[in-house]
């Protein structure tokens, strides 16, 4: 039963970055300052908000590349590891059907034109350049978040809010270069809804930079962790 509670708390989790955090970008746009800011802190605040009601249950990972960073630091089984994975992508997937639900209904302007697909406009179509922003930006996040988690930190309650903060910073930068994925399940569940719903574009073509580099990025913050805070 345990594991079920974290996998529900995974997939709610999950559910409200999309929700919030690319519902947020489709309203506003990233094209203004505002609204790009607006877009990078609507992600970190969810990550502050998740990690206070849900981290006491899952740990709030709500993210496939940060649960493999977890995996491979030795916190968690693989068993849940896929459980978590299916769950943030299913979550993923429940956000981005009820954003197209609601703006499909109310007729509502997608400002950002394909449901907060991530994309390669910024870096010019180069897949090398978003595969290496990508890697960068989730190798920083998760490197934070396996450091501010450790127990050898004793960062206490303060920790959903250093996490969140550096969520917004990576969207800081990323937003104008890929829309900013460093999460495999965020950047699919939009992908899928927007190719069955605009079905003229092909916002799968590209989705696999955004599920291999945020995983690659993390795999390398944690076997760099855990040299950092090897005793040798």
């Amino acid at each position: 039963m345990d594991s079920i509670k974290k996998y529900v708390a995974e997939f709610i989790g999950t559910f409200v970055l999309v929700f919030l955090g690319c519902g947020t970008a489709m309203l506003v746009g990233c094209d203004t300052l505002g609204g790009y800011a607006l877009t990078a802190a609507a992600f970190g605040l969810v990550i502050v908000g998740m990690a206070y009601c849900v981290g006491n249950i899952s740990g709030c990972h709500i993210n496939p590349a940060v649960s493999l960073g977890v995996l491979l630091s030795g916190g968690m089984t693989a068993k849940d590891f896929c459980g978590y994975v299916v769950s943030q992508i299913l979550g993923a997937f429940a956000g981005s059907g009820v954003l197209a639900l609601i703006f499909e209904l109310g007729t509502v302007t997608d400002k950002t034109g394909g449901y907060g697909t991530n994309g390669l406009a910024g870096v010019n179509d180069s897949m090398g350049a978003a595969f290496v922003v990508e890697l960068l930006l989730t190798f920083i996040f998760v490197l934070t978040i396996l450091g501010v988690t450790s127990k050898k930190g004793n960062h206490g309650s303060f920790g959903g809010l250093i996490i969140g903060c550096t969520l917004t910073l990576v969207h800081i930068f990323g937003i104008g270069l890929t829309g900013t994925s460093v999460n495999p399940a965020r950047s699919l569940g939009p992908a899928i809804i927007n190719s069955l719903v605009n079905t003229k574009t092909d916002s799968l073509e590209n989705v696999w930079i955004f599920i291999l580099a945020p995983l690659v990025g993390a795999a390398l913050a944690a076997f760099c962790y855990k040299f950092l805070e090897s005793k040798d």
